[in-house]
């Protein structure tokens, strides 16, 4: 069991702590940046979550009922290996 007063005095928690504070440092005094991010948080949003509403929808739960899907996806693997 590690003692939580020894791991504040190893080299690893050391290190941690200094990425830590590297990133919110920096993260703090970006100007233009956090835009980016902002942009950027954005983009993912759009591609993950209304893309997925919208172009991908859920074929299994279409085709198959509760319970069967691994019979759904069985039957459909062997029909397109013949």
């Amino acid at each position: 069991m590690v003692n939580l007063m020894n791991f504040k005095n190893t080299k690893a928690y050391r290190f941690l702590y200094n990425v830590f504070h590297l990133y919110s440092d920096g993260f703090r005094n970006m100007t233009i940046g956090k835009t980016l991010w902002a942009v950027i948080l954005i983009k993912l949003f759009i591609i993950f979550v209304i893309l997925k509403l919208f172009f991908f929808p859920n074929f299994l739960h279409e085709q198959a009922t509760k319970g069967q899907e691994s019979e759904y996806v069985s039957k459909q693997v062997i029909e397109r290996s013949k």
